[in-house]
């Protein structure tokens, strides 16, 4: 249940800032699911307890690209994204022991 919720970690530059000063981390998640569903799944996946869960619908983006036979367009589907704050004390570690 929590893997049809829970589509993937975001891990950027601005996800690992915020992970580290506010304890907050970003998540990739179905569009049809709420934010009581995503803290339950957050915190059966990775057995943490959730202080706060904010989520936004990011809209998809119309790309062009450049070939030789002419331009291609295209477009990058739209995402929910869902940022979790965490209780204190409390971290993800996405990579285990590298």
């Amino acid at each position: 249940m929590a893997k049809t919720i829970i589509i993937k970690p975001i891990i950027t530059e601005k996800a690992e800032i915020l992970s580290e000063s506010l304890n907050q981390y970003s998540f990739v998640v179905n569009k049809k699911c709420n934010k009581i569903e995503i803290k339950k799944a957050i915190e059966e996946m990775y057995s943490v307890n959730v202080s706060s869960v904010n989520t936004i619908v990011m809209p998809s983006k119309s790309k062009n690209r450049n070939t030789r036979s002419g331009i291609l367009k295209g477009q990058v589907s739209s995402y929910k994204k869902a940022i979790i704050t965490l209780a204190e004390g409390e971290e993800i570690n996405f990579f285990g022991d590298i």
